[in-house]
């Protein structure tokens, strides 16, 4: 039996997802097995796979879950980590990466998952799929582990682009609140904006009116502000989304996962250190496996980029399998909850709100 199977028959009844396979620092290996995890566990999902035509076939025709839900396009060229954006711009059209974004952009998918080069990602999503209307700069959310009940918060943005004024910084606010209603069942999240201190009279000009903005428009766009936010709060509970710049928010985002990866190593040293510390280890052994999949970065893996005609998710480019098959359940979710199309009524709400509290600042805006 092929592996390339018609549209008709991939899409029968499934959320589509269009998947960049040779994006990873892994290779497409990675990607077809973690898709096919994801194939494995819901029926409901179809795939368009991008890449080597006669490389794709073999690799999916070991996987027994994608007979059937695999569409393959052929598509000889890759972006590599280290293609500058504007190269890939001009000369990409061939790659794995063009024709995945291109899917989403013809409505044969609902969402686009890539592991690929973030600024490549970024700049080709913004050109082909366009930002909505009234998005000066789009924003990438990434989910954050915390103590909050639902165990993450969402933080964005963490790099899509390092500046931001007041009206993005609001804009990023309702995107991040319309996320965490579709994408975590928060009813009316709670928004903190990043900054020095909590007080209101600290931090720069564009964050104080910020500040300002978000605390007029909260009710109207039911999301509760909780006001400035420290770096602490992070990962606390005293915020559900977590607004910055694209430039702290990477920063903090590339100090976690480096706080992360020293901490585990270092108590991987002190449980080696001595015969009584190695028996602690393995008698701690259930909850050390509880702990390390509670903060498994693969098993939270995808930041999705915010403001576009289409959703892309951007996994982490180590992705093994088990990041492809988080980042293909966070796409799916996203999908089947009308993310895309709630996120563009929020944005156009988000408009007419600046647009009204510059006049009569009375508006009420939709649920999303």
């Amino acid at each position: 039996m092929s592996v390339v199977s018609n549209n008709d028959n991939v899409s029968a009844g499934r959320t589509i997802i269009s998947v960049d396979a040779m994006g990873g620092d892994r290779g497409p290996a990675a990607v077809v097995a973690g898709i096919s995890r994801s194939a494995k566990v819901n029926p409901d999902i179809g795939f368009i796979l991008h890449g080597p035509r006669e490389e794709l076939e073999r690799l999916v025709a070991r996987k027994k879950y994608l007979v059937g839900r695999c569409e393959i396009r052929n598509a000889e060229g890759v972006v590599s980590m280290d293609d500058k954006p504007s190269q890939v711009m001009r000369t990409g059209k061939s790659t794995s990466m063009w024709s995945a974004i291109e899917s989403v952009r013809n409505k044969e998918a609902d969402v686009c998952v890539s592991c690929g080069n973030t600024g490549a990602l970024m700049m080709l999503s913004v050109v082909r799929l366009r930002k909505l209307p009234g998005v000066n700069r789009p924003a990438i959310a990434i989910l954050w582990p915390s103590r909050n009940p639902q165990g993450f918060n969402i933080m964005l943005d963490v790099g899509a682009d390092i500046r931001a004024d007041e009206h993005d910084l609001l804009q990023y606010a309702l995107m991040g609140a319309s996320y965490a209603r579709n994408g975590m069942g928060i009813e009316r999240p709670r928004i903190g904006l990043l900054n020095v201190g909590t007080e209101e009279h600290k931090g720069r000009a564009e964050l104080k009116a910020a500040h300002e903005m978000m605390a007029k428009n909260a009710d109207n766009s039911n999301f509760e502000f909780v006001g400035f936010v420290e770096g602490g709060d992070i990962p606390g509970e005293v915020a559900d989304v977590i607004v910055t710049d694209g430039f702290t928010g990477n920063v903090a985002l590339k100090t976690g996962e480096g706080t992360a990866s020293l901490i585990g190593q270092l108590l991987r040293e002190a449980f080696k250190f001595t015969p009584l510390s190695r028996l602690a280890a393995l008698l701690a052994y259930t909850s050390l496996r509880r702990l390390s999949k509670r903060i498994d970065p693969r098993r939270v893996n995808g930041g999705i980029f915010l403001g576009l005609n289409g959703t892309v998710v951007k996994s982490h480019g180590s992705s093994d399998a088990t990041g492809v098959s988080a980042a293909v359940k966070l796409a799916f979710k996203l999908a089947q909850s009308g993310f895309s199309e709630k996120l563009a009524a929020r944005v156009a709400s988000a408009v007419q709100v600046q647009q009204d509290t510059e006049t009569s600042g009375d508006n009420n805006g939709p649920n999303t």
